[in-house]
């Protein structure tokens, strides 16, 4: 049986594709050293933090990578945005709460050995909770497309359950990645108040209202579908908490929709989690190939001050002003209101964590 090639032998091959890797990180201390750790073998890594307030970025300028600082409008802004600000045609985008095994990275190298026949890839996860994998609930067919060439793909404007948009076909790797989804109750909770805030802020602002179909049907139909249909009884105790947890989460977002729209009918102003409204993040850089004849919206205006700590390059950016602190919305029009930190007070204290796309998770 013929010996496998090792990641250094991959790497050494002739005319491979470079790879970057692109990590979103906020207050992530416990899981930051494993996440960068097994991806030391990418041709570039970049953390993009926002602004931790623990030792995410003491411990990741021990690692030799790229730190950038940006304020958090919702993973698939923080993602875009640092698609541009990467060297390398073909990334890899991780959470720090998940972590790329050697045979993943194995079969990463050795596709992009040769001209990789596609623009993307999925990549399936293993998601562990306390210590365990999820293998029914919803969980087992969990899939996200993380290994594509960034000139053709993009993540759409939305401030949650965004999947990235790239020209189909888009094949699954054999291999998974890692996802240490569920540490504790109290972590997994903070993650589900900001999905169920941040969901019905979106909903909100696309126009849509929530009546008791939504508020009750839609949590006992996950319910029903996750634990029974999915086969969440299978996963023991474990399948029955992740289960109605995520019911609990459907039910937060429906019933917080309903009452932004109360409030709104009251004659209130509502004021939202900031979105992203710079179109540059949204758009593909001018200089891609798909998108020839498109005109680029213009950069962020913010300053950046470059320095060196360890064996991690730290570059930190600005915020962005305006449209993107805050959107307010007042019954019969539109105004703008104020934010801290760049999200809305009552949301940054329940904890405005870095959270990762999830296809079929929320």
């Amino acid at each position: 049986m013929a010996q496998r090639p090792t990641i250094d032998e991959l790497k050494a091959v002739p005319g491979r594709r470079p790879v970057s890797v692109i990590i979103t990180t906020y207050n992530e201390e416990v899981n930051i050293v494993d996440c960068l750790r097994s991806v030391l073998w990418a041709d570039e890594i970049l953390l993009v933090d926002s602004h931790s307030t623990d030792r995410t970025l003491e411990l990741a300028r021990e690692l030799p990578i790229r730190i950038l600082e940006r304020e958090y409008y919702g993973s698939a802004a923080q993602k875009n945005w640092s698609l541009d600000r990467v060297t390398h045609d073909w990334v890899l985008i991780l959470d720090a709460d998940e972590r790329v095994p050697e045979p993943l990275a194995r079969e990463i190298l050795a596709l992009l050995a040769r001209p990789p026949q596609h623009r993307g890839y999925y990549l399936r996860r293993q998601n562990v909770m306390l210590g365990r994998v999820i293998r029914h609930s919803g969980w087992s067919t969990d899939k996200v497309i993380r290994l594509f060439d960034r000139h053709h793909g993009r993540y759409p404007d939305r401030r949650v359950h965004a999947d990235l948009q790239i020209e189909p076909p888009v094949p699954v790797l054999e291999n998974p990645l890692v996802h240490y989804t569920f540490r504790s109750l109290q972590q997994y909770f903070e993650k589900l108040l900001n999905y169920a805030e941040w969901g019905a802020a979106q909903g909100f602002r696309e126009g849509r209202r929530a009546g008791v179909l939504e508020i009750a049907g839609r949590p006992l139909w996950r319910f029903f579908r996750t634990y029974l249909l999915q086969l969440g009884i299978l996963d023991g105790v474990r399948g029955l908490i992740v289960c109605s947890l995520q019911d609990f989460g459907s039910f937060l977002k429906y019933a917080r929709l309903w009452e932004y729209r109360y409030r709104q009918s009251a004659g209130e102003t509502i004021t939202l989690p900031a979105f992203d409204e710079e179109r540059s993040t949204w758009e593909l850089p001018a200089d891609s190939p798909a998108s020839e004849g498109v005109a680029p919206g213009a950069r962020s205006s913010g300053s950046s001050a470059t320095g060196t700590a360890g064996s991690g390059t730290v570059e930190t950016t600005a915020g962005k002003a305006g449209a993107s602190d805050g959107a307010a919305v007042r019954a019969g029009g539109v105004e703008s209101g104020g934010v801290e930190g760049g999200v809305q007070k009552e949301v940054s204290e329940a904890g405005a964590a870095q959270i990762g796309e999830r296809s079929s998770q929320s």
